[in-house]
This record gives structure tokens, sequence and C-alpha cells, in this order.
């Protein structure tokens, strides 16, 4: 028997998998979990065999609420990120879905109020800016997910940033 999925990975996988079949986004639940009426920016990471397949979001909320937030960013997760194809029919059955639910970024004053398993960061520069979400495999210091963050927006590793941290719920 297939476990149980918590609501919000089901919303983000239910619009995968009706996009990808009919290429139509499914109408919202009838009954939308606390969480769904929220405004916050959302994160949809969609993994293959446990290595990652798409990750697409917002830091902050662009939709009425995180319902159409986690299908939007679904539906892009799948099919929009620039690091891989499309999702197809065929890889269906073989995906898993987090999502994550972004608190308001804040600006931090230095590293120190960072911490690479409880804060995701946002480096800015400028025009550019890069995001991690906390607590990924194999990120485990704040370095690292700046130097990631900076690499993500292009921003040089001697150019001054603003930094930014933010707390996530995340769903699996």
């Amino acid at each position: 028997m297939e476990e149980e999925l918590h609501p919000i990975v089901k919303l983000a996988k239910d619009t995968v998998e009706s996009y990808v079949r009919e290429g139509e986004v499914p109408s919202l639940p009838e009954e939308l979990t606390p969480e769904m009426k929220e405004r916050a920016g959302v994160f949809v990471s969609i993994h293959k065999h446990g290595e990652l397949r798409g990750c697409i979001g917002t830091f902050e909320p662009v939709s009425n609420n995180v319902a159409e937030e986690i299908m939007a960013n679904a539906i892009s997760s799948a099919t929009r990120d620039p690091r891989f194809p499309p999702i197809s029919v065929s890889e269906l059955d073989d995906l898993e879905f987090n999502v994550d639910i972004l608190t308001q970024p804040e600006p931090v004053k230095d590293r120190s109020q960072l911490d690479a398993k409880k804060y995701g960061v946002i480096v800015e520069s400028g025009f550019g800016r890069g995001l991690l979400l906390p607590d990924l495999e194999g990120v485990d210091s704040v370095e690292e997910q700046i130097a990631i963050c900076r690499l993500k927006a292009g921003i040089a590793s001697d150019e001054p940033v603003n930094l930014y941290r933010f707390e996530v719920r995340r769903f699996k």
C-alpha cells in the first residue's frame, strides 16, 4: 500500500501529473489545509531515484495563497528548470516531491547569524540574487551555502553582498 502523502505534497504531485499527462493545470482543491490558505514563498523540489530532477520556487509570495504557489512552482519545477529537460510521462512513477514553505526573508549582519541546517540563505549584490534552501544534502557549512548562492547569481567571490536568512517548513 502506498503511504499517505501530506496534502501539500499530494497537491504538488497531482499538479505535475495532470500537467505532464494532459497539459492542463488542475483546479484548486476544494478543501485547503490551513497552510495552503497562507501567503508565503514556496519551493517545489522533485527528485528521481534520489537525484534532483527539478527545483523552482518563489522566495516571496506571488500568488493568492500557498496552494496556488505550490501548483505554479510544481509545474515550473517539472517543465522549466533550465538544468533539466521537461519531465516526461514515463518518469512520473519514479518521482518524489518536497515542498518547502518559506518564512519572510530577514536581513542578517554577518555569517554568524546563519546556520546551514536551520536557515536558507539569500545572497544579493546589485541585480544578482542567489538563494539556497536549508538542510540540503552535501551542504554542511554557511561558507558552502554562500559560495553556491554567489555562483547561482553570478556574483564574484570578492564582491560585497547583502545576506538574508529564512526558515522553511518542509513537507515530504
